[in-house]
């Protein structure tokens, strides 16, 4: 839509960047002398100044595509910011890592505020390779293509032509004829790109192998759990999906059964896993959504109501539905302006709403963050931190969603339905991480393997529960709907790392809610280079997810079900 308005509104961001002035600053910076800690504080403040103009326009040029990605102009300048000035950056900002890594003033820099930086930077100086850059911008491309395609898809829908979000919501229909149909229209449209789909994951496979071979690693996965410097070791993730699968399935499997009854069915097939048993669809409009969402804050504190006030007022949202809009929802962080943009592509549904307020969550613990002195830099704010506050912020919204659904056996449902999508928080990412794990260590597969691997892994979690006999090609094939594979990859498991921490705090909530208010602002506040079991501790809960945690955890999830119905 060529009347979408451009994100932000300031003078300049909609032209090209004069990349010889980016250049000269980003030179200067890397010259200046330092010699002292004091100056290399001084030096630190700056570098994050100028990193964050720079990967603010990057990212407002992303935003104006996201919403618009038929836009052939919005398109050129993304991609303009993507292959042009990100490898800019890319490189400079390497050559900032060793200027602070070769510093000697940056040993006597004080630990507890410093530390992890120090750390992370010396890792990717170590690991940086030049060749890997051109190599990014080539996964650029391939990811900007792939959200086009997503973007384009539409179905034929009561004689209408419909977005891929709107059919998905159909999917919450308490009518089970809607949600298969539904579900088959999805199906199909999946299989009509997937050749196109294919052929971009084989290639984001081969190039990120290649990345890691230059960086000197056997393969991607390797690479990457030391890119991103991960508190936890490979071995801890493979022991947390046999964990699940141990603890956690059995009690997915009797949630099953209770929603099988619920649903007055015989067995659960792939069209029964949403939160279908709502009678009703929770708004009609988007003022409807934002309103209500805003009541719910309001209700839970006022410090959350007002950054959304804020939010609103100052035009920093797009939850609309619409065709060409990329599919999903991200908070976007404006670093310079320190602000957010939140962003989501959802019909009506109660995943709309869950959405929004998932990334309200994020939104909040950013703008706690921008109160640091530190200042927020993206490129340390670990997933595992981020995703606890939008996770916890879900679930402690859940007891006001009456007002959505104000009918009492209606909210009681909303509430089941919420804890069930808490519950699948700790399923389906692992799911998709173990999916990550063999796609690269597996490099030299084929499209026919990958999809044979994937419904293999579904069928031991989110899938343990469904019949799925006659649909083992679409199951196999809907990975591809996941952006995360493509865009940020080996990030899923922090989802189910950080389903356990916000859990663990809904439990203090339904005790004591002013606590965990408390808990969860002083928690997002925490300054970003401590250890993750410091954040945690800090919110009240732990960063563990061991054995007898998920064991916990999915008897307390059960139970509350179970108590709702």
């Amino acid at each position: 839509m060529s009347d979408i308005p451009e994100f932000p509104k300031c003078n300049g961001v909609n032209n090209f960047y004069d990349t010889k002035k980016l250049e000269d600053k980003l030179q200067t910076l890397l010259q200046q002398d330092i010699c002292s800690v004091s100056e290399l504080e001084r030096w630190l403040v700056e570098e994050r100044l100028l990193c964050a103009e720079v990967e603010e326009l990057i990212t407002s040029h992303q935003i104006n595509f996201y919403r618009d990605t038929k836009n052939t102009n919005k398109r050129e300048l993304y991609l303009y910011y993507q292959t042009d000035i990100q490898p800019l950056l890319t490189k400079y900002n390497a050559e900032f890592d060793k200027k602070f890594s070769n510093c000697p003033f940056s040993k006597l820099l004080e630990d507890e505020k410093y530390g992890y930086m120090r750390k992370v930077r010396l890792e990717k100086s170590k690991m940086f390779n030049e060749k890997n850059i051109s190599l990014t911008v080539r996964e650029q491309e391939l990811i900007t293509k792939y959200r086009e395609i997503l973007a384009g898809i539409t179905m034929e829908w009561d004689g209408e032509t419909k977005s891929y979000s709107y059919i998905k919501a159909m999917l919450d229909s308490p009518k089970r004829q809607i949600r298969e149909r539904a579900w088959r229209a999805l199906s199909e449209s999946h299989m009509l790109v997937k050749p196109a789909v294919d052929r971009i994951m084989n290639e984001l496979v081969k190039l990120r192998h290649q990345m890691a071979l230059n960086a000197g690693f056997s393969n991607y996965r390797d690479y990457v759990f030391t890119l991103k410097n991960r508190e936890y070791s490979i071995q801890d993730c493979y022991t947390f999906h046999e964990s699940v699968e141990r603890y956690a399935i059995p009690v997915w499997k009797r949630l099953a059964k209770l929603f099988e009854t619920e649903l007055g069915i015989e067995k659960y097939r792939p069209w029964d896993l949403s939160p279908c048993t709502l009678q009703k669809s929770p708004f009609n409009n988007l003022i409807d959504l934002l309103d209500g969402v805003e009541k719910m804050l309001g209700k839970t504190d006022l410090y959350f109501q007002e950054r959304f006030q804020y939010i609103r007022k100052q035009g920093l949202i797009d939850v609309e539905e619409r065709k060409n809009k990329a599919p999903g929802a991200v908070c976007f962080t404006l670093p310079k302006a320190k602000n957010v943009f939140i962003y989501s592509n959802f019909s009506p549904s109660f995943n709309a709403i869950n959405a929004l307020i998932h990334e309200l969550g994020h939104a909040i613990h950013f703008y706690k963050q921008f109160a640091n002195e530190s200042g927020v830099q993206e490129q340390y704010l670990r997933e595992e931190v981020a995703e606890l506050y939008s996770h916890s912020l879900e679930l402690m919204l859940m007891d006001k969603l009456d007002i959505f659904y104000p009918e009492h056996n209606e909210y009681k449902k909303a509430q089941r339905e919420q804890m069930h999508r808490a519950f699948s928080m700790l399923i389906s990412p692992l799911a998709g991480d173990l999916f990550q794990h063999w796609l690269y260590t597996n490099p030299y597969h084929s499209p026919e393997e990958r999809d044979a691997k994937y419904l293999e892994i579904s069928k031991r979690f989110q899938y343990s529960s469904v019949d799925i006999a006659g649909f083992e090609t679409q199951i196999g094939a809907s990975w591809i709907e996941s952006f995360h594979y493509f865009q940020y990859p080996f990030y899923k498991i922090e989802y189910a790392i950080s389903q356990l921490g916000a859990l663990q705090l809904f439990q203090i909530y339904r005790e004591n809610p002013e606590k965990a208010i408390t808990l969860f602002k002083e928690g997002a506040s925490m300054d970003w280079n401590l250890p993750i079991a410091d954040i945690y501790r800090n919110t009240g809960v732990n960063f563990d997810f061991s054995e007898q945690t998920i064991k916990n955890i999915s008897e307390f999830i059960i139970n509350i079900i179970e108590d709702l119905n």
